[in-house]
Formats: structure tokens, sequence, C-alpha cells
């Protein structure tokens, strides 16, 4: 692949720049090759996909269908995908992730994408990525040649499409039309070496063979010829029965005795991508293809290379070829199912295997059909193309000879079959006249790195959580406690700031490059974009950050409230992302580093802990009481079948953790306890207090002269949990004690905690070995901000007093 202009045009468009590039060239020419040379050294995050399940396997990748989990009915432009009832739309986190990182997204075989198929891609990737742009911003590397096998779309399904598209190929997509994607033609055949054969496949392939080519290429017409096998001929033909008819009646004609090989499938291997026969029966004398390229040093065989089996052993073939002077001994070889995923370690895009087919990697070769030659090569063949039906397979089969010598024609070539769809033509033909140059390549590389620094100081997706959280807060004040207003109205005026001087910072960074210099390598640039980092980063730290951590609430409403959360969750991941950029890049702007960065980003947003803002007004000192009688609340809510706030609300439980009430006068002094609320559940809410009271050796003087009934002896710190402890070790339960205490369970279990740190308990005497061991495993595995949030999402088995409890000893640890 050394001195190839195109090929040396296309790798530079696709490493160094983001323009989304159609890679085409006539049938050997090179397509597939740069393919696995990228794969190997490209320094983006890629993913490689492919319309059918063979050419997935073949391009070591996926399908289409299955990593963006399309239906395989038309997707119209106005469908939403998320909302289709014919297929799953929940994508996994780790696809999400890979999706989010995702630089460079290849499709194979792009001839075979029908234009709604790309669009239905172009929805997913704006889905996960940025919206706005066509992709969402992913580069594309499509790969195909439109000559070839054309899209399949049934009558009924265009009826449907052709409201929206000019025609079913690829390029009539609406983001495609979108993406301003170049066109780069590969030029060199490194399959075909003959001049005059290259000319006539080349005047095929533009639909204008001329006279002088058509008699050129007849005089290859012998419709009596009769093959012999040691030539090693393969016939190609149009239809499918007719190639298998023809291998079976050959197979069947040798009097050898016949040996099955059974390929061997492990995992998950859909048998429409098996790449060969799963029960594949041979014959010594039969005449086979290699569909393989050999895996070992040797390099004895490719893939389309014909021979003859000479030898059949258990687990080996042994064939010879016409050309060479020795022979091939054939063994199982295997081909594998992959997915892709992320290394948990380095966060790379991986392939992990998930299922494998391994067979003798032959194929019966008296016949194939033309659309099975696609990618192989043959020394000699037999092309049967009268019946010619589809677009672009005329060209297929000739191109898949090497020469014209080793080429025999059953029927004699005519225009009509050569079948060649009139807007591929039309736009091979512009983009032949627009083909990208050295310049566009400067330009090119010169706009995806001003892009990138622009998207580094582009604070627009700010915006929108900012404003939401402070129109939630306007239209629900009266239901939120708590520093909102002030730190949101911070973090706008900062982010409209920043936003209109990186608008101002890009206009600069565009006249000091110009239009010949490159970013990566301009000094006054890298001088003015150390400037900018150290500007936006205080910027951020010092308005956003610091306002994010001021930023607290409180609220009844579980709608408001999670609504909020979500908000300034998103705010926290963007933040994360930045500080990430600005501590990264403090000196100077890297192309391969900030794309590095940026997949840091997606993983760091995800794996850091959500923020636990806090719950307690500002000015509430008495925090563990606020805890415990939400923890009350919500089990009374729990056991009565009501919501939370029927038992008390938010700001009448702010007030008793304020106020610290022992009777029932003073509870009923507080704003929302009503007589009925106190008689319900008014003595469950003073053992609470008076509980923490004990606990912490408070002293209460308040206003409200207590009744004398209800008053009581001050006790000593500690007397209460010793008399539960007393009991428990009696023999008595907890319930009992509570019982015979007058006390709630939950205030009798916090009693016997305090005697865990001396070994006076163990946490396995207050709930069972099993329960214990049960939590250890699933605490650890779940995402909660409190404990009424973990309680939510396990099994109603657990208390809060176990959760509380096992909770507290993985904190310890």
């Amino acid at each position: 692949m050394k001195e190839n202009k195109e090929l040396d045009l296309a790798w530079n468009f696709v490493t160094k720049t983001n323009r989304n590039i159609f890679l085409t060239g006539k049938a050997g020419t090179g397509k597939t090759t740069f393919l696995h040379k990228l794969k190997k050294e490209c320094h983006k995050r890629m993913v490689v996909v492919a319309p059918t399940g063979v050419a997935a396997i073949n391009a070591k990748g996926v399908t289409i269908h299955s990593f963006f989990q399309m239906p395989f009915g038309p997707i119209l432009p106005h469908d939403d995908l998320q909302k289709s009832s014919q297929f799953s739309r929940k994508f996994s986190k780790t696809k999400i992730n890979i999706i989010k990182s995702l630089d460079l997204l290849v499709i194979d075989e792009i001839s075979m994408v029908r234009a709604d198929l790309l669009d239905g891609i172009d929805k997913v990737l704006r889905r996960f990525k940025n919206k706005m742009l066509p992709f969402g911003g992913t580069q594309l590397l499509m790969i195909g040649d439109l000559q070839q096998l054309s899209p399949v779309i049934k009558e009924n399904e265009w009826q449907l499409l052709q409201p929206y598209y000019k025609n079913a190929f690829f390029f009539s997509s609406l983001a495609y039309q979108q993406s301003k994607a170049i066109s780069i033609e590969l030029k060199h055949i490194y399959r075909q070496e003959n001049p005059v054969f290259i000319t006539i496949l080349n005047e095929i392939r533009n639909n204008n063979l001329s006279q002088q080519s058509a008699d050129e290429l007849n005089k290859r017409f012998q419709p009596n010829f009769e093959t012999n096998d040691e030539d090693g001929y393969i016939s190609l033909t149009t239809h499918n029965r007719k190639a298998i008819a023809t291998n079976e009646q050959k197979l069947s004609d040798l009097k050898e005795k016949p040996k099955t090989y059974k390929a061997a499938i492990e995992g998950n291997f859909p048998e429409h991508a098996y790449p060969n026969d799963a029960i594949l029966e041979l014959k010594v004398g039969a005449q086979v293809m290699f569909i393989k390229n050999d895996s070992s040093q040797e390099k004895e065989y490719f893939n389309g290379k014909i021979g003859k089996v000479i030898a059949l052993n258990k687990e080996e073939v042994v064939v010879r070829c016409p050309q060479d002077n020795f022979s091939i001994t054939t063994k199982f070889e295997t081909w594998e199912n992959i997915k892709y995923t992320v290394n948990s370690e380095t966060k790379e895009i991986t392939e992990d295997r998930i299922g494998s087919f391994s067979q003798i990697p032959l194929r019966l070769a008296w016949s194939i059909t033309i659309h099975k030659s696609q990618g192989l090569t043959f020394e000699k063949a037999i092309i049967d193309a009268e019946a010619a039906f589809a677009h672009g397979q005329t060209y297929v089969a000739l191109s898949r000879c090497k020469s014209l010598e080793g080429l025999v024609l059953k029927s004699k070539i005519s225009p009509q079959q050569i079948i060649t769809d009139s807007h591929v033509l039309t736009f091979n033909e512009e983009a032949a006249n627009n083909e990208p140059d050295e310049e566009v390549l400067l330009a090119s590389e010169r706009d995806f790195q001003l892009d990138l620094i622009a998207e580094l100081f582009n604070f627009y997706a700010f915006l929108y959580p900012t404003n939401r959280v402070l129109d939630i807060f306007y239209k629900n004040r009266g239901s939120i406690e708590g520093n909102v207003e002030a730190p949101a109205i911070t973090i706008k005026d900062t982010v409209a700031n920043l936003f209109k001087v990186g608008n101002g910072f890009k206009t600069q960074l565009q006249t000091l490059v110009g239009n010949t210099e490159i970013p990566e390598t301009s000094e006054a640039m890298q001088e003015r974009f150390a400037k900018a980092v150290n500007y936006f980063n205080e910027q951020t730290k010092t308005n956003i950050e610091a306002s994010l951590k001021a930023l607290n609430f409180t609220t009844d409403n579980k709608a408001v409230e999670k609504d909020l959360e979500k908000q300034l969750d998103t705010l926290e991941e963007l933040l994360t992302e930045k500080l990430l950029y600005f501590k990264g890049l403090p000196h100077a702007f890297s192309v391969s580093f900030y794309l590095k960065l940026r997949t840091d980003a997606v993983f760091l947003a995800k794996e850091k802990p959500k923020k636990q803002r806090k719950q307690v007004i500002d000015g509430t000192v008495n925090v563990d009481l606020f805890e415990l009688l939400r923890v009350l609340r919500n089990d009374i809510a729990e056991r009565e079948g009501l919501i939370h706030y029927q038992i008390f609300t938010q700001k009448s439980l702010y007030a008793i953790c304020e106020l610290l009430p022992t009777n029932t006068k003073e509870l009923l002094a507080i704003h929302g306890m009503g007589k009925t609320r106190v008689d319900k559940y008014g003595d469950e809410i003073l053992d609470v207090v008076t509980q923490f009271l004990e606990e912490n050796d408070i002293e209460v003087t308040n206003d409200v002269t207590p009744e004398p009934e209800t008053k009581k002896p001050k006790r000593q710190k500690g007397d209460s949990q010793k008399e539960s402890l007393a009991l428990f070790k009696k023999g008595k339960t907890i319930d009992e004690i509570a019982d015979e205490r007058e006390l709630n369970e939950n205030t009798i279990f916090s009693h016997l905690v305090t005697f865990i740190p001396s070994g006076e308990i163990k946490i396995t005497d207050l709930m069972s070995l099993d329960v214990y061991n049960e939590l250890k495993e699933i605490i650890p595995t779940k995402t909660f901000e409190n404990l009424s949030e973990l309680k939510h999402q396990l099994d109603e088995k657990y208390s809060y007093g176990e959760l509380r409890l096992v909770l507290n000893e993985l904190e310890s640890r």
C-alpha cells in the first residue's frame, strides 16, 4: 500500500479530521486491507458494523441491527425509535458508554445499506451524543462499491419510503445529505494488471461499454466449453439453486467415499451468519475453494483460492492447487462472533468473543453465486451472466477474475446484462468531480482542531439544566426549603458570560491560525490557549463548582425532588467533564490527548458517586434527629398505607428538629401538627425525640409550659439503653421490650445498637445471619442518597434498622 496517494489521503482524512468519508473503489483496490490496517493502527475509538451477518464476521465487526438495535422493517424519518413496539430500545449502560465515547464508526459494505437504515443510525447517535449534529457528531467511514451489491428493498417497503427518499441507496439518507461527506475513490487496482481488461471493467462499471471492448470481451465466449477438473475453473452463476445443483451433481459423480466434517459451534453464533456449512461433505477429487485467509505463518492459501481435495483425514483435508507445486494440509479454522464492550480498567473499547464457528475453511467450488463471490479473486472462472437480474451483478462477476486469459463466458455480454442504477451513476459522477485534495485535507484538519477547542470552551449545555432548576424552584417555592435560587442564578450568569467569552475566543483563534496553519503547531495559538484554560478553569471553580456545593434543598414533593435532582446531576456531570479537561490540558492543546480526555469524561461522570446534597435546611444542627424522624415517618406511612407527608410535612419535620418538643402540648404548638396527627402519631414522635435528647445529653428549655402529668424526672444519659439491654439479656425480644417499656420498636433497636462497639451485643443478635450476609452483598451494589431511597430499592423483608446497622459497618470499614 506504499505510494498510493488515494489511500494516504483517505488515511489522513480518517485519522486527522472529523469529516465523514465514503471510501470507494473498483474491485481489488485494497478497501478491505485499508480497514484491517485502520483497526490495528488508528488511535480513535472505533466500532465496525456491516449490514449482514456474514459481512460483519468477515469485517470482524458486528451487524448494524444488533449494535444499534434496529427494526428490520422500514424506518420512517418521523419514527421515534425509542417508542417503537417492534423491538427493545433499552440500551445497556455499556452500550451507551461505547456510543457516547465513540470517535469513529466504520460501516463496511455500505452499498447494501438502505437510506432509512442510515437515518436510523443517525437517530441513535444523536440520542446519546450531540442531537444537533448529523450522526451525533460521530465521524463515519463508509466503505463499499456502489457498482456492486445494492440494498434489498421490497415493493411494499418502497411504497412507504418513497415519499421521503429519492432512492434506496445510503447517499439518499437525510443525515448523509446534511453531513457534507467527502468521497475518495481508490484507483490503483491490485487484482488485475492487464490494461485492456481494466478498461473493459471500467466501461462496464460506468455503463458505457464500447463496441471495441465488447468485441474484445466476447472473444472469451465459449458456450460449449467443457472444463477439466485439473484446470481449476469455477463457474459463477446468478442464482443460488443453479450453483447448489451443479455442486451436488459434481460431488455425486465422484465414486470416492464421502466424509463429513461437523462444525464446532460455541456460544452465540446465529445460523444466518454461518460462514460455511455446519455439515460439510467432501470427497477426494472434489473441487473446493478456500473461504478464509491462512491464519498460519506459511500463508499458503487465501480467500477464493481454488484447489482439489487429494486426501481426507479425521480433522484435516489435503488440497492441491493447480498453480502450486506443493500440497496444503487444511485444518479447522475459527470465525469469531464478537460484541463490543469496555475494558473496566483501561476503558478501551474491546472486542469480546461471544461465540465461535470452527470448520474446515473449504467450500465445494465447481460453482458459486455471483453474490457470494464478492470480495474473492479467481485465477480461472466460467461466467454465466445471461440471467443477471440486479444492479452491478455483471461487473461483480467479471471483476472477480485476475485476467482475461482465465475468463470463459457461457453467454455473450450485452448492454442488457449491465444493469446500472442511474442514481448511482449520477452520484459517482458528482463525487468524482468533487474529490478532496491536500488543500481540503489541511482545511479539514484545521477546522477539526478548532471545533475541538470550541467544544472545550462551550458551556451551552449548562444552560438548560440551570434554567430548569430555577423554573422548578419558582413554580414550587412554597414546597421547597433550602438554598437554591442564589447559587442557580450565579451559575446561570457565569455560564452566560463564559458562553459569550467562548464565542469571542473562537473568532480570535481562527484569526490567529489563519488558513495555512494547524492549531496544534501554532505557537501563538498554544499561548492563547493556555491563558484561556486558566481563565475558564478559575471561573468554573469559583462560580459554578462553589455554587453547586452551596446549593441544597428539601421538599415533600417527590416529583419536584426527582426533577431537581435530575437537573443537578446533569450539572455535576458537565462540571466534572469540564474540570477534567482543564486539569488535563493546562499548557497545550493536543488532539489525541483531548480525545482521550473526552473518553475519560464519559466514564468518570458515570463512575463518580452522585453528590448527597444536604437534606436539612441551613441552621439545623440536629441532623441525626432529622434522619431518625424521617425514617419514622416512612415507617408509619408504610404501615398506614399513606403518603409520607400525610404523617407530618417537611416543614413540621424541620420545626420538630429545631424546637425539640418533649410532650404533647409542645408538639401541638408546632405548625402542621394538629390534634388528629398528634393523637395518632404523637407518642411515637416524642419517643424518638426523647431518645435523641437522652443519647446526646441535651437539655431543652421551651417557651411552652409542659403539662405536669407528662413531665418526667431527668434521667442519667444511657439509663434507657441499659434498661433495654438488661431486658434483652433476659431473653426478651425487641417487640416484647417495646411493649413492656411502651416505646417504639425502632427506639429499642437503636438502644441495643449502642452496645455493639463494646461487644455486649453482636450484629447477628439483632438480625439473622442470613439477612446480615445478604445485606453485606447487596448494599455495595446499590446507588442511593439516603436510607429511605435504599429501603425502597430492596425487599420489604429488610427493616430500616437492619439496613442502617449494616450500612454503618460497611462505611466504618
